[in-house]
């Protein structure tokens, strides 16, 4: 898969990154992290600039998660009348998608980028059923973009001559983005929570001196 991407991509350049990132957004079994390594290879192999790549790949994955939260926003339940769609959020999928929906809340969104397999079906979900605005949806999975594609994308720059290096860092570096987006969720579910603690510590004192005045 990795050299029929490369092989595409160096004959096509961004714009056949921004298509296939895309079409992954719809549930095509494409893997959007070999994609985005794919075209950090062509810009090691000069056929194209690293950083302009790297912003590609994020344009090209939000546009493929937003046409999918907004299909499912627009339409309803009314999407699953498409086969592609009732084909992709299957009763079983749906069902997941709710538990882990029950079990993370809006912080989902932010999740989904690091589950291959569930993305597209959470974000259409989150669309059908409004749990989430469109703001709180983009900002995060916005968020998560940020983290993981650059990181595949450097890693296929780096590694572009030499694919043995490649194809061992290509299993590692799954565990270095969730590591990665993993310590950034921490700090900042700590960040909010301190936050939390502070309004709620200030408006206790507010509410003491209320009542001794």
């Amino acid at each position: 898969m990795l050299d029929f991407l490369v092989s595409v991509f160096t004959q096509n350049g961004y714009v056949a990154v921004f298509i296939v990132l895309m079409i992954c957004g719809f549930g095509l079994p494409i893997p959007e992290d070999i994609s985005l390594v794919a075209g950090g290879v062509i810009a090691g192999l000069g056929y194209a600039n690293v950083h302009v790549m790297a912003a590609v790949g994020i344009v090209g994955i939000l546009a493929g998660d937003v046409l999918m939260f907004v299909l499912g926003r627009h339409y309803g339940e009314r999407a699953l009348r498409l086969r592609w769609v009732a084909y992709l959020l299957t009763p079983k999928r749906y069902a997941l998608v709710q538990a882990k929906f029950s079990r993370f809340g809006n912080r989902l969104m932010f999740i989904a980028r690091f589950l291959p397999g569930l993305r597209s079906p959470i974000y259409l979900t989150a669309g059908m059923t409004r749990r989430v605005s469109f703001f709180q949806f983009f900002f995060l999975d916005a968020f998560a973009a940020l983290i993981s594609a650059p990181i595949w994308v450097y890693l296929g720059y780096y590694g572009a001559q030499n694919h043995e290096w490649l194809l061992k860092w290509l299993d590692r570096g799954k565990f270095i983005v969730m590591a990665v987006a993993a310590v950034i969720l921490v700090v900042i579910v700590i960040y909010f929570w301190r936050r939390s603690a502070r309004r709620r510590a200030l408006l206790k004192l507010r509410q003491t001196r209320r009542q001794r005045r």
